[in-house]
């Protein structure tokens, strides 16, 4: 029974990955957490191996497609680099409540995030400013809570920069391959402590479906979003009062 729930978690998971571009470890920490019972800091050390497992499956249709902006993701992680580790050690000193509390407060942000409405504008790239504050902001919030960041890409591309949505979708799944083997490196001390066969399952069921998904993506995807900012509200609620009741 647990490995068919680790497929289809794992092909929910692929799937949004694969059709949003971000959002893959806000799902798969509250499902290692409160559907196979793992511990935080285990469950976001899972959530980084399926998530980096997956966006690497959806970003070579993005990559064969021509959809993706090197620079900007390559320059995001390696900016980041120093918050990522740095915050993957603070990780291991924060207490259960902390992470929880703190991963619930990230993914109502990256609810709204999710509920802006794309605006066509002329494509741009982005500034060195606005490249340094996102990089360390986007590297903080993996290595404490495992999540890859491409909540923060997508928008900033979209709506600052005028990028259409399948560069943005394709740019954020690099961006959150590269900041998630980061972080995994970064929880290395951890790796014992986590039940691989579940991550595993769940991490091959969402590379095949997250491949599939970033192939089919449509040019716009703002009802699978608006969908998706609802689950992610929920699924905050839900663990904050788990957290605190």
């Amino acid at each position: 029974m647990d490995t068919l729930l680790a497929v289809i978690a794992g092909g929910f998971i692929g799937a949004i990955l694969g059709f949003v571009g971000a959002g893959g470890a806000m799902l798969s920490v509250p499902i290692l957490l409160y559907i196979f019972d793992f511990t935080a800091i285990p469950a976001t050390t899972g959530a980084l191996a399926i998530v980096l497992c997956a966006a690497i499956a959806g970003a070579i249709p993005k990559a064969r497609a021509k959809e993706i902006l090197y620079r900007e993701a390559f320059v995001i992680w390696g900016l980041g680099l120093v918050t990522n580790l740095a915050a993957s050690i603070l990780a291991h000193k924060l207490s259960d409540q902390v992470i929880t509390t703190g991963f619930s407060i990230t993914i109502i942000f990256a609810a709204l995030s999710m509920l802006q409405k794309s605006a066509e504008q002329e494509q741009r790239r982005m500034s060195p400013g606005v490249l340094v504050a996102i990089s360390l902001g986007i590297g903080v919030i993996t290595g404490l809570f495992g999540i890859g960041g491409g909540f923060i890409v997508i928008p900033v591309l979209m709506h600052a920069f005028g990028t259409p949505a399948r560069v943005a979708s394709g740019t954020s799944l690099v961006v959150i391959a590269l900041n998630s083997i980061t972080a995994f490196i970064g929880h290395q001390s951890h790796w014992d402590e986590v039940d691989w066969k579940i991550p595993v399952v769940m991490a091959l069921s969402a590379m095949a479906i997250a491949s599939l998904a970033s192939h089919r993506q449509s040019k716009s995807n703002e009802t699978t979003k608006k969908a998706f900012a609802g689950l992610l509200f929920l699924v905050a609620a839900f663990t904050l009062l788990q957290t605190w009741a």
